[in-house]
């Protein structure tokens, strides 16, 4: 397996908790910063150049009813905007349920010049992608609905780029829902997290309390042709959070519990790429890993290190926060 190495400390300042990471158009990393761990710091997006060198770039727009942002996926659209999963719901906080958004932003010399709310009332927006015209987001949770099962739905949503004040109901019924998921794993019952696109427009779904990766294919109209377990297995990979995919077609993905990296390969074989053991991170180790991103030839996942309990090799929250590098 490859041995990750510290790509950066963040400062404590601005960052407990670092999630999801998008490259920006002038080739600087972006990192977005829910921090879950201490809301007396801002939600709020870094920036890391090719020096390493981190600056907070800018504070994202609270919530009037929470008075927090929760950024986690991020993505630049093909104007340079920037579109945000404001995930109040993660918190669990009673003020922060359904008030999930999913926000559009301009930035223009370091500042919000503009803030638009694309969809709102989300339960649990997660993991974003953009594609053509649209934006895929992933939602972790869809308590609303009751599967006959019993177990937990999820879901992905599609939502045009320029599309704005959408109100999400949670519910199957909603226009703007492409796809579920429904999650097995009775000890884990938390879906669809991390999302990528193959060259192909293929669309990739972390399940993550299964541990598996869903393979969503297109009819030529943009309808839903299947949805199918494209990958899975258990030895090597537990949970699946953030993901990324290189030009081969190689899918890596944020083991979250089991503190490792995944690869897959395109034939859907899963091999453990990456581990490490319980440790602060600070010489390089993954601590809870959530994103992978692929960045100057190299794999870059950022560490959350919060989340502990059964299953979670992960024991306590330390700062500073970490970044992890890895070769490809």
């Amino acid at each position: 397996m490859k041995e990750p190495r510290l790509f950066t400390l963040l400062p404590e300042a601005y960052v407990t908790t670092p999630d999801g990471m998008a490259v920006a158009s002038d080739g600087t990393l972006v990192l977005s910063c829910p921090n879950f761990a201490d809301h007396s710091r801002p939600g709020c997006l870094v920036k890391i150049d090719s020096q390493r060198q981190v600056r907070k770039w800018v504070e994202v727009p609270v919530h009037a009813d929470t008075g927090i942002a929760c950024p986690m996926g991020i993505a630049f659209g093909p104007d340079g905007d920037v579109y945000i999963c404001d995930n109040q719901g993660w918190s669990g906080s009673e003020a922060g349920s359904f008030k999930g958004r999913i926000l559009r932003l301009r930035i223009v010399d370091d500042r919000v010049v503009a803030a638009t709310v694309v969809a709102q009332g989300m339960e649990h927006p997660n993991g974003i992608r953009i594609r053509g015209s649209h934006m895929y987001v992933t939602q972790s949770v869809l308590t609303k609905v009751k599967d006959p099962t019993g177990l937990l739905r999820s879901c992905v949503y599609r939502f045009g780029l320029d599309e704005e004040g959408i109100q999400i109901n949670n519910t199957l019924d909603d226009p703007h829902m492409l796809t579920t998921l429904l999650t097995l794993n009775e000890n884990d019952q938390y879906g669809a997290d991390g999302i990528e696109f193959d060259p192909q427009g293929n669309l990739y779904v972390g399940n993550f309390g299964d541990g598996a990766v869903h393979k969503i294919t297109f009819n030529l109209d943009g309808t839903v042709k299947d949805n199918v377990v494209w990958a899975k297995n258990p030895d090597q990979l537990q949970t699946t959070d953030g993901m990324v995919m290189d030009e081969d077609g190689h899918l890596y993905i944020a083991d979250f519990s089991a503190n490792a990296i995944a690869k897959v390969y395109p034939d859907g074989t899963v091999e453990r790429y990456a581990q490490s053991p319980d440790s602060n991170g600070l010489s390089g180790e993954l601590d809870q890993p959530s994103e992978p991103i692929i960045w100057n030839g190299k794999l870059i996942v950022s560490c959350f290190d919060l989340v502990t309990g059964p299953g979670k090799v992960n024991t306590k929250h330390e700062l500073p926060a970490t970044l992890s590098e890895l070769d490809l």
